[in-house]
């Protein structure tokens, strides 16, 4: 989740009746949905003695300290590790694994039953996921559309808060309600519902 330290586990397994030593090179970097880097944040190196079928696990931890600020909006981290086999005549293998952040951030509550002509008030929650505090929090609500753009208060660190949103649909069905918030931190976290308007 982002916002929170990132724990993996690579998992080594000996299939052979050998002994083998692996050498183990990981890295971690930032990167856009095209897969093209943007920073590295990650790079560590470590070996490992297998015995005969005997497998090994070996924890990887990326703090959020070392991630945040380099994420972009594609919220992706891709993750490689190089494992060699000594004394093998250079036998190696590449293990990598993107990792995308979800966000939990956007709550949208809705009364029961939405009426055409009807004021109806939603309640929009939103929080810093972040061990660290926000400011320039703006949420950005697009319905029936429109755009409606609303300053908020800075949030401290794992801070949740919430707002109450008015509006009177005009026409009955399916009305699509967006909501992207965004702050000094970081931007565009979105959320939306569908929302099932009856006749009057």
């Amino acid at each position: 989740v982002f916002g929170k330290d990132i724990n993996l586990i690579l998992v080594l397994n000996n299939l052979s009746s050998d002994r083998k030593s692996v050498r183990v090179d990981m890295s971690a970097s930032t990167i856009l949905y095209t897969r093209r880097a943007v920073a590295e944040i990650l790079k560590a190196a470590t070996s490992v003695e297998l015995g005969p079928k005997q497998g090994k696990h070996i924890r990887v931890k990326i703090p959020y300290t070392h991630y945040g600020k380099y994420l972009t909006t594609d919220k992706r981290i891709q993750v490689t590790a190089l494992c060699e086999v000594m004394r093998t005549n250079g036998l190696k293998l590449l293990v990598e694994k993107t990792i995308i952040l979800e966000d939990t951030n956007i709550i949208i509550k809705l009364p029961r039953r939405v009426v055409v002509n009807k004021a109806v008030t939603l309640e929009i929650s939103y929080a810093n996921p972040l061990p660290e505090p926000v400011s320039r929090c703006v949420l950005l609500v697009t319905l029936m559309n429109q755009q409606v753009k609303i300053n908020l208060a800075r949030l401290a660190p794992r801070e949740r808060s919430k707002i109450y949103f008015e509006f009177t649909p005009r026409r009955a069905g399916p009305l699509q309600l967006q909501v992207d918030f965004s702050c000094d931190k970081f931007s565009h976290v979105k959320g939306f519902v569908t929302i099932a308007v009856a006749p009057a």
